[in-house]
C-alpha cells in the first residue's frame, strides 16, 4: 500500500485510478504516536505511514520543520516523525539512530 500525501495525487490521477494504485490518505492518525499504537498495522505499514509522513512530499510549504500527511487534521514536527520511526526501530531490533543522534 503507498500513501497519498498531498490533494494533487488524487486531483491528478481522478480518485478511481488513486484508489486502483493503492492510493489512501492516512485518515485517523493525528500524531505519529497514533502510528505507534494502532493494533491493526504490522511494523512495515507503521514504518510506510511514517516514512510517507517524513518524506518530502508532506512537507509545509515555507516551514520545512513541519510535515503534514494527507488526512492529518494538523501538521506535526518532522522531528516527532523520524522520533517515532527511531522508536519503530528500537522495537523491532534494528539499531538505528534516534532522531536527535540523525541531526548533522
Amino acid at each position: 500500500m503507498l500513501l497519498a500525501t498531498t490533494n494533487d495525487q488524487f486531483h491528478d490521477l481522478g480518485l478511481k485510478a488513486a484508489l486502483q494504485r493503492c492510493l489512501r490518505p492516512a485518515v485517523g492518525f493525528d500524531r505519529p504516536n497514533d502510528v505507534l499504537k494502532d493494533p491493526d498495522l504490522d511494523d512495515e505499514g507503521k514504518r510506510a505511514i511514517l516514512s510517507s509522513w517524513a518524506s518530502d512530499a508532506s512537507a509545509v510549504k515555507d516551514h520545512p520543520a513541519m510535515r503534514w500527511l494527507l488526512g492529518a487534521p494538523a501538521p506535526v514536527p518532522l522531528a516527532e516523525v523520524l522520533e517515532a520511526l527511531a522508536r519503530l526501530d528500537r522495537k523491532g531490533g534494528s539499531p538505528g539512530p534516534t532522531a536527535v543522534e540523525a541531526r548533522p
